[in-house]
């Protein structure tokens, strides 16, 4: 990929793009700044708020479209240089219903809920969001718009909110700290846009604001309220220091001869996290003898007749803040869970005007990573320490548009992974949209590589990505091309497939019904797509249609069904699938969820097509404002000439003590049953006819704030195979986190 091909496609996006205007009008507003801090406590019998700017959220504009909303809610918002004060009045005719509950973080969903999004650069691409129940349970986000709101739970601030229901609805005040935030530093008074919401649960999920929103325009933070003032603001240039102290033990036992515990070493690591603001634009993060450890289990998922890997989330702290700067548009070539076990990790992240910038380093003492094929994808894990680089720059172009250059290094003794990548896309108005991505690898591959997988000492390739978009109110479509070189490989993303090359064309309408009626909305569409290797050979031929609607008691439901030509081990599959999925809450708090999948499916162990059947089950549900019961359940079944091949059995229990908004208790327990008939299998000497795992973990936590926390854990796993014949505890582990977060 040459530099020149690279430059010309900014120059001539950014030439483009400075035809685009925005003539969308935007109300005004005088944000006053107030000497007084309201003390935060969910009441508003401060006078201070009767100076502040209130806003009224009049339109509802979900399931309604910019209708009279059905309650009255206030909203007052007023700064004093160091924080944002803002309080909800959400009034309501009958307070028994309003639902509430002890929350952990960013799980108010379920909840009554009020907040705002905050687009501080006033470049209605990016944001911040803000929400709190009742209780004054906080959920925060980052937010990007880019045809409708992306939103991105992972990003933890530290703000102060409370919430108390009383007998005319609920009051939320909130704090939120300029240096939680990022914008541009100015003197004078400046512009931010900001959206105030409130979300009404009841017959159906109401969502209420002071914007009636077009959905003829294709974007969200373009239509909010502006508020001018926030002189001489301070962003986050404060420094925070976070020490850990992390304990723990895990013992092991023996399956062969004779069970018995071989009890580990006490184990203690004490860290630091360090945050610190550079400059007005910049945040450097950093960490020594970081703790990566994940404290909560990963959600289970069933592993059967599966070719490529599953992918889990990142959960670890230094890696989340900042996240959103290191991410493409179209490839996944940045999954930072590839990082597993570094000494240290130091990173860079800021936004200047029109250019936002990420710059990341970390020693990683473990060597893992996907080797996509074109069927199926491998893992190699290599016993060497690597040296992790990645770089990001974004230019925001025009209203909507943008370009950015992504480079990654990985490299280790005998080992190398280097990629460049260039992504953006372009507004031709506001309702058509082409999203492009260009990128280049470089792999050395040391022996172990070449011997365990038959690789060449090294591997080049390309990857492209081009989609057209038409999108407007009842109707969008699309068209798009992908194709990834044979040696193409991402070792720090997540690509798991590669030597193929796709085309995709679909579209849908949407209806919007009538509130008198039962459902709300109503969509339609299907998709056609077409896979070949780089040889010309058919990999997949696949059609599609799909409904879906929405409606009340929180309904949604949607029927799928696809018709697949599939190449598997040199030979041709029709699979034939239909899936139905429903969901409702019958009563506030509870949530019941079903899914079934009857079709024909390759079965891979066998390379032959068999009947399958997949269901599952979930249920969700608040008892009250302190017990969480949170369950599903999987089940697979494959068959071949009416005889069992396959049958997998996967149930999660989750529940939860939530004793206030900063202490809880939690249970959680996996098992996974899964049974073979092995005389249907054409090699069942490589399987077993029965596997059992067990898993639990008891975890107390007692969180201030994301960062000043304590958490005190017990886990353990149990396994049955060909060798235990029984269900027998592996291992188990005692833990203790400890942290603290300074801010100066």
């Amino acid at each position: 990929m040459r530099f020149r091909f690279i430059k010309a496609v900014i120059i001539s996006t950014f030439l483009i793009s400075t035809l685009q205007t925005n003539a969308t009008p935007i109300s005004q507003h005088h944000l006053p700044r107030l000497a007084q801090a309201p003390v935060i406590d969910g009441s508003l019998d401060e006078t201070i708020w009767q100076q502040a700017a209130k806003i009224t959220l009049d339109y509802e504009n979900d399931p309604g479209e910019g209708i009279a909303a059905p309650v009255k809610t206030n909203a007052y918002v007023y700064e004093d240089g160091q924080y944002l004060y803002i309080a909800f009045e959400a009034f309501d005719p009958n307070p028994d219903d309003i639902r509430a509950s002890y929350r952990k973080r960013d799980d108010l969903n379920a909840d009554d809920n009020v907040g705002v999004i905050i687009d501080t650069f006033n470049d209605k691409r990016n944001g911040f969001s803000f929400f709190a129940n009742p209780m004054g349970a906080q959920a925060d986000k980052t937010v990007e718009d880019n045809a409708g709101l992306n939103e991105d739970d992972s990003w933890d601030a530290i703000w102060d909110s409370a919430g108390q229901v009383n007998t005319k609805g609920y009051v939320v005040e909130m704090a939120i700290p300029f240096r939680a935030l990022r914008f541009a530093h100015v003197t004078e008074p400046s512009l931010w846009n900001i959206g105030f919401y409130r979300n009404y649960p009841r017959a159906e999920w109401t969502a209420l604001s002071n914007v009636a929103f077009d959905r003829n325009i294709n974007c969200t933070l373009c239509q909010f309220d502006g508020f001018k003032g926030f002189a001489d603001v301070q962003p986050g240039n404060n420094l925070q220091l976070t020490p850990t102290l992390t304990l723990g033990r895990t013992d092991l036992k023996d399956v062969e001869p004779q069970p018995h515990w071989q009890n580990g070493d006490n184990q203690s690591d004490v860290g630091l996290d360090v945050r610190w603001g550079i400059t007005k634009n910049a945040v450097v993060n950093a960490t020594i003898n970081p703790d990566f450890s994940q404290v909560e289990a990963d959600s289970a998922q069933l592993d059967v007749n599966n070719t490529f890997s599953l992918f889990y989330d990142e959960k670890r702290p230094f890696f989340l803040d900042g996240a959103d700067y290191f991410s493409t548009s179209n490839f996944n070539l940045v999954h930072t869970r590839n990082i597993a076990d570094p000494d240290y990790g130091a990173k860079i992240t800021g936004k200047t005007g029109v250019h936002s910038y990420g710059l990341m380093v970390a020693d990683d003492n473990s060597t893992s990573f996907l080797l996509p094929g074109r069927l199926g994808d491998e893992l190699a894990v290599l016993d060497i320490d690597s040296k992790v680089a990645i770089a990001r720059y974004k230019m925001d172009v025009g209203e909507q548009n943008n370009v950015g250059v992504l480079l990654t290094n990985r490299n280790g003794d005998g080992y190398r992974n280097q990629l460049a990548s260039v992504d953006g896309s372009y507004w031709f108005d506001g309702n058509n949209q082409v999203q492009y991505q260009v990128a280049r690898s470089d792999s050395k591959n040391p022996l172990q590589l070449q011997q365990d997988f038959g690789l060449e000492d090294t591997q080049t390739g390309n990857a492209y990505f081009v989609q057209m978009t038409h999108e407007n109110r009842d109707f969008d479509a699309y068209v798009n091309f992908k194709r990834v070189d044979k040696g193409f490989r991402a070792d720090l993303g997540f690509i798991s497939q590669a030597n193929y090359e796709r085309g995709e064309v679909g579209g849908s309408r949407t209806w919007y019904l009538d509130s008198d009626n039962w459902f709300s909305l109503a969509n339609a569409g299907g998709n056609y797509d077409k896979t070949r290797d780089l040889d010309g050979n058919l990999l997949e031929e696949e059609w599609e249609v799909y409904a879906s609607a929405e409606g009340k008691m929180q309904y949604y439901g949607d029927v799928n069904l696809l018709h697949r030509k599939r190449l598997f081990n040199g030979q041709y599959f029709d699979e034939d699938q239909l899936s139905v999925w429903n969901e409702f809450t019958p009563v506030g708090g509870l949530l019941v969820a079903a899914f079934i999948q009857p079709g024909k499916v390759v079965d891979v162990e066998n390379s032959r097509l068999s009947d399958s059947l997949n269901l599952e089950a979930y249920v969700q549900w608040q008892i009250n404002k302190h017990f969480n019961f949170d369950t599903f359940h999987i089940y697979n079944q494959l068959e071949h000439d009416g005889e069992q091949v396959l049958t997998a059995n996967l149930t999660q229990v989750k529940l939860t003590w939530q004793f206030n908004m900063r202490s809880r208790l939690s249970l959680i327990t996996q098992y996974t049953r899964i049974d073979r008939n092995l005389t249907n299998y054409e090699q069942p000497d490589w399987f077993d006819a029965e596997e059992r795992y067990l898993s639990s973990q008891l975890l107390y936590s007692y969180e201030i704030n994301p960062q000043t926390l304590v958490y005190l854990g017990y886990s353990d796993n149990s396994l049955q195979d060909y060798a235990t014949r029984h269900l027998l505890k592996t291992d188990r582990t005692l833990f203790a986190k400890f942290s603290y977060a300074w801010q100066l």
